[in-house]
């Protein structure tokens, strides 16, 4: 099984190139967010303890989030592996991660950084809130708070990962297809060297 983390600050196309990499090797995407709507959905106990957290305003708790996570794992044996999309966010939910990884047999086997400058992640957020339909996603003074929460709550997380040499920097300027052929060339790369 091969797991990966898809990560990088708000604006620096991991969604768009989520869906490529789902795509191109079959592995199951997840979505913190969709797991959450899923789990709300089929009014499982842990989407209903969730929706609780959710109706008073408050965060969903790590400990429901790595549980839907778990979930999914079990429910997905016979997949490739797995992408990890908007999580985990801080160094505490990594360390969740791993441990909830290690107890199936499994590990992060590759962190993908996508690296975007700050003017450049303001300029896209911005463009795409004037699409979206959302109007904080165009309030340039809330994309720039939302920059800081990044880089210091989730951007330790690379950090962590760096420690165990997973971690691999990709340039998320330019080009969707050129950007998807590097983060492709170095998944090709660890996928080659791992066994499993």
């Amino acid at each position: 099984m091969f797991n990966l983390i898809l990560f990088g600050p708000p604006g620096s196309g991991k969604g768009t190139q989520s869906a490529n990499i789902v795509e191109k090797y079959g592995l199951v995407h997840l979505s913190t967010g969709d797991l959450l709507r899923h789990e709300r959905a089929m009014k499982t106990p842990l989407g209903i303890e969730a929706q609780q957290f959710i109706d008073k305003g408050q965060l969903v708790p790590d400990e429901v989030v790595i549980g839907m996570i778990s979930s999914a794992l079990d429910a997905n044996t016979d997949a490739p592996g797995f992408l990890f999309d908007g999580f985990p966010r801080t160094v505490a939910q990594a360390e969740a991660l791993d441990r909830l990884l290690d107890l199936k047999r499994a590990s992060i086997n590759l962190v993908l950084f996508l690296e975007v400058d700050d003017e450049e992640l303001i300029k896209r957020l911005v463009n795409r809130g004037k699409t979206s339909g959302r109007t904080d996603d165009a309030d340039e003074n809330i994309q720039r708070k939302r920059q800081e929460v990044y880089k210091n709550e989730t951007l330790p997380v690379a950090g962590h990962y760096s420690k165990h040499k997973k971690v691999v920097q990709v340039n998320g300027m330019g080009d969707v297809e050129e950007i998807f052929g590097q983060l492709a060339q170095q998944i090709d790369r660890r996928m080659d060297s791992y066994v499993g």
